[in-house]
């Protein structure tokens, strides 16, 4: 019975996971699949680039409520007779599934975006104070590079080291995560690094669009 609730839990993560915001908003409210336009990622960050600001910041204010809630699901229903131990990697595991669904929503083709987002939520759950810090490294980045996707890459290989050396995490658990982290991060940005690579990545302008149509070609 318990592996029964931990799947459970865990499908749930997942579907959870799946709630394709992004392609959600496109669709219903501007009439667009955003996987159609600018980087072809159904994210957050290209649906600034598509449909600015308005549209944006709520779907990443979801996939970051997204993934917390995920995690908070197995602290507000936590399944029965298990060790607060083996709770965390539950945990572990939900987050993990709530990230696999963004990145592979079965309610959007199994197409979605990089799990940036999504990831933060569940940390902001199981490590807060690791993801503030790996926040200020984000901002730093696209501050001084302008390039989103270099700012997740870096903030995410920081991640491990944040966790383990700054904040003395010991937990296996936990600093396997920021590992996992550290390394699905860049491979769901493979694109972009080749882009980088070559020059040829776009830089992430923090001026709202004013002729959506541009951004749709």
């Amino acid at each position: 019975m318990t592996v029964f609730y931990i799947l459970l839990e865990v499908l749930v993560a997942y579907l959870l996971g799946s709630l394709a915001s992004a392609l959600w908003v496109g669709k219903l409210i501007y009439g667009i699949d955003v996987r159609e336009h600018g980087s072809g990622n159904a994210g957050a960050t290209n649906v600034i680039r598509v449909l600015g600001y308005k549209a944006g910041i709520p779907v990443l204010l979801f996939d970051v409520f997204k993934g917390w809630i995920a995690v908070q699901f197995a602290v507000w229903l936590p399944v029965p007779g298990l060790s607060a131990e083996m709770m965390i990697y539950v945990r572990i595991g939900m987050a993990l599934a709530a990230v696999l669904g963004h990145v592979f929503p079965v309610f959007a083709g199994f197409k979605g975006g990089k799990g940036v987002g999504t990831i933060a939520g569940a940390g902001i759950s199981l490590f807060p104070l690791a993801i503030l810090l790996v926040l200020v490294v984000f901002i730093l980045v696209l501050a001084v590079t302008h390039y989103v996707s270099l700012s997740s890459i870096l903030a995410s290989i920081a991640f491990p080291l944040v966790v383990f050396f700054i904040l003395g995490v010991r937990h296996p658990g936990l600093v396997g995560l920021s590992i996992v982290v550290a390394i699905f991060i860049p491979a769901t940005h493979r694109k972009n690094i080749v882009r980088l690579l070559h020059g040829e990545e776009k830089k992430f302008d923090f001026r709202r669009k004013k002729n959506r149509e541009d951004n749709l070609n």
